[in-house]
């Protein structure tokens, strides 16, 4: 076994956030290691993608630790780190999937180009090198390859989910975030991202963590799940575990509204 493999990718310790007078994220702690896909679930409010946006450094937690084992920089304390360190410290080792895959595409770039850009952050500069790889990607989220030249807004809904992923999984990052990457899309569709994510996320022995309310989702994707209520963990094992023998009345309750 590596030394990478011994040691999680992300460890969050005793993380808090509160906006205002109201408490939405409690001493939350977890861990993931790599090829590892981590579900998340809870009702609205929960603070689901709070936790989220609070990795990725779209929030700045009120109190804890958030350390991620980058490639270049050894363990580094995510909580601490300017956007500018940030940028520099994790380049493009962590990735984000929004639910709405406009917020998460460049819409005035080709699909090429979206894919592209990603390797071009990372220093490549070889155009024609770039261009292979991002046909390459088109083919592996199942992209026409001869539509790299057509802008997303061509592109429906779930080829626009597809077209994000690639973006974000070019680089081959250490830990990806999604949340609810399969809203929004019909059941048709649903199915072919999932089958889609699970073999990128094997192939690419990617960490990730999955926001979502889906529970079948959640069943097909994740190795373990954590249910989080009011800005807490409440419940948290491996997937089949949690939801074919629920402990806490909370989890048992979301696992009864899908039966």
């Amino acid at each position: 076994m590596t030394a990478d493999l011994e040691q999680p990718v992300l460890e969050v310790r005793g993380l808090a956030k509160s906006f205002g007078d109201r408490r939405v994220l409690s001493d939350i702690a977890l861990s993931l290691w790599p090829g590892e896909v981590l579900a998340i679930v809870g009702e609205s409010g929960s603070g689901k993608t709070t936790l989220l946006r609070a990795i990725d450094g779209q929030l700045a937690p009120d109190d804890g630790e958030i350390l991620f084992h980058s490639r270049n920089q050894g363990v580094v304390d995510l909580a601490t780190l300017s956007e500018s360190q940030r940028r520099r410290v994790i380049g493009n080792d962590l990735g984000y999937v929004h639910q709405n895959p406009r917020d998460g595409l460049r819409l005035d770039l080709s699909a090429g180009a979206n894919i592209g850009e990603p390797l071009l952050q990372a220093g490549m500069r070889h155009y024609g090198r770039i261009r292979q790889i991002a046909a390459d990607w088109l083919g592996k989220v199942e992209i026409d390859a001869a539509r790299i030249d057509e802008p997303p807004m061509r592109f429906s809904g779930g080829m626009q989910q597809r077209l994000q992923i690639a973006r974000n999984l070019v680089t081959e990052p250490r830990l990806v975030l999604m949340d609810e990457p399969t809203g929004g899309l019909d059941v048709s569709v649903q199915a072919r991202l999932l089958d889609l994510l699970r073999r990128l996320v094997a192939d690419l022995d990617l960490a990730v963590i999955i926001v979502t309310h889906d529970l079948g989702v959640a069943r097909l994707l994740a190795d373990r799940l954590m249910v989080m209520q009011a800005g807490r963990i409440i419940e948290t094992g491996l997937t089949d575990q949690v939801l074919d023998d629920p402990h806490q009345p909370y989890t048992q309750l979301l696992v009864s509204s899908v039966l």
